[in-house]
């Protein structure tokens, strides 16, 4: 899942409010191998203010329109790519998610909300796309540095089957359904790092997996980097050890480093795959 950011305030440096160049960003992420791209309208950082429901609707209204430029004329990189590439829609308000998805284009919510009501996934169920659901707590855009885990990864089970089962109560298939352990979102150092330790521990749920690891805080902890866009040689480490424990989607920068760590590991592995 290769990144772009519709917005000037990425805590990676990397958004950008011009359509024609987020297009050639992602066309460059579709040609070195992502299968998804997330196009996000507003930055998940906390220490700004969220932009109001018009403009995030008018900058993914802009982005949608110029979908097919992303990857026509674009040859898949292998096989194994998802072709044409998925489109995914990073927001968490139902109000944004009520105007896009009639679109037909959008075939993935990536839900950062937590999920704290069904709206989510009624608008997913009715619109035939898949829902991608985050753990966090409290409100999105809000920072949750004071939150403490006892256990972690127990507390995440408990949630993550609360809100498989608020999916399947608004009518979303199981199959249309994500799971994303919120690497750095209302959680510390020590907690992001128990859950790339036990990340299979959610193999249980029988769903898909995406993990955000690119140039997380938690890396920059690790390594001392306060530049995230020093941080991929870390991103790399962690998409080798998810993998390694059932996760089967990678929420990145640097596509073409992320494609290659995969198509590694799929050809170490013993069925080369």
């Amino acid at each position: 899942m290769g990144i772009v950011n519709v917005n000037d305030d990425s805590f990676s440096g990397d958004g950008t409010l011009d359509f024609g160049k987020a297009v050639e960003l992602a066309r460059g992420q579709v040609a070195a191998g992502a299968d998804v791209i997330d196009v996000g309208a507003e930055s998940a950082r906390t220490n700004r203010a969220a932009i109001p429901v018009e403009e995030e609707i008018r900058r993914f209204r802009g982005f949608i329109g110029r979908w097919e430029d992303v990857w026509q004329g674009v040859e898949p990189r292998d096989a194994e790519q998802v072709w044409p590439p998925v489109l995914s829609a990073n927001t968490w308000r139902p109000d944004v998610v009520t105007e896009i998805l009639p679109s037909g284009k959008v075939e993935l919510v990536n839900d950062m909300g937590a999920l704290p009501d069904d709206r989510n996934a009624r608008l997913c169920a009715e619109h035939g796309a898949a829902l991608l659901v985050m753990h966090s707590v409290g409100e999105p855009k809000v920072p949750h540095f004071q939150q403490q885990w006892h256990d972690v990864m127990a507390e995440m089970e408990r949630f993550f089957e609360e809100k498989i089962g608020l999916a399947r109560a608004a009518g979303l298939p199981d199959d249309a359904v994500i799971l994303d352990p919120g690497i750095d979102f209302a959680k510390q150092r020590d907690d992001n790092l128990t859950v790339y330790r036990e990340l299979a521990r959610l193999k249980k749920f029988q769903r898909p997996v995406l993990v955000p690891v690119s140039r997380k805080t938690v890396i920059g902890e690790v390594l001392g980097l306060a530049d995230p866009a020093g941080r991929d040689a870390g991103t790399v480490a962690c998409v080798s050890t998810c993998m390694t424990r059932g996760a089967h989607l990678f929420r990145v920068h640097h596509v073409e480093a992320a494609w290659q760590v995969v198509k590694t590991l799929h050809g170490i592995s013993p069925a080369g795959g």
